[in-house]
């Protein structure tokens, strides 16, 4: 009698998503363009503002550091003719909505009964203030972040991490963020990605693993 022929392997069905904010859910919180906006409308020495961010961010990301001190060091280093208030509020105030993605996500997670783990580089007053100010906490499950666990992205122990708190097989994980390098990073532990580019292409790939509205 004829062996026959094994079953090919089923796919696992997506059961968590791995979502990114800066870039996906919502703008960069202090990217390049802001600190360089934050520089004009301040009147402040863009190049060494830039020099000492440099120095300090990732610090700050991982919570090792307070937006206070950051700020003290990168602005309030000599004295200012406006106050560390001001600033932070127009910090703060360069956190912009992508509208899109913060309406697809509810409706999927509840369509899919899916886990939403937010894996993200963040300082801690800056990543609270995200959380609270678009309602992130309504559908996401918990939060990875770098100033929270004090770990940071590219690190591959971060997404280990948000693993073991998902208590999920990495095969049935989706992540979703715009930078290659960290999609690239998680797949090197089997955890599927999409690079997010737009809205629309987005879903066409999230179709493509079975999630669809």
């Amino acid at each position: 009698m004829a062996d026959s022929l094994p079953f090919p392997a089923r796919t696992p069905p997506i059961t968590t998503l791995f979502v990114d904010v800066g870039g996906v859910l919502l703008s960069n919180g202090w990217g390049l363009a802001s600190r360089q906006l934050a520089a004009t409308t301040f009147g402040l020495e863009a190049a060494e503002m830039e020099r000492r961010h440099h120095l300090l961010f990732s610090t700050y990301e991982l919570g090792r550091l307070s937006l206070a001190d950051y700020l003290r060091q990168v602005v309030f280093y000599r004295p200012r003719s406006f106050s560390a208030a001001d600033f932070q509020e127009f910090m703060f105030a360069q956190s912009l909505p992508c509208p899109e993605m913060l309406a697809l996500l509810p409706p999927l997670k509840a369509r899919y009964q899916l886990k939403i783990a937010v894996v993200s580089n963040e300082g801690r007053e800056l990543n609270a203030h995200r959380i609270h100010a678009f309602g992130l906490a309504g559908f996401v499950d918990f939060f990875v972040s770098s100033s929270f666990v004090g770990l940071s992205k590219p690190d591959s122990n971060i997404f280990r991490l948000a693993l073991d708190l998902a208590q999920v097989p990495a095969a049935q994980v989706l992540y979703l963020d715009d930078q290659p390098l960290f999609v690239g990073v998680a797949a090197g532990l089997g955890i599927q990605g999409i690079c997010h580019v737009d809205y629309a292409s987005t879903c066409t790939q999230l179709a493509a693993f079975g999630l669809t509205l």
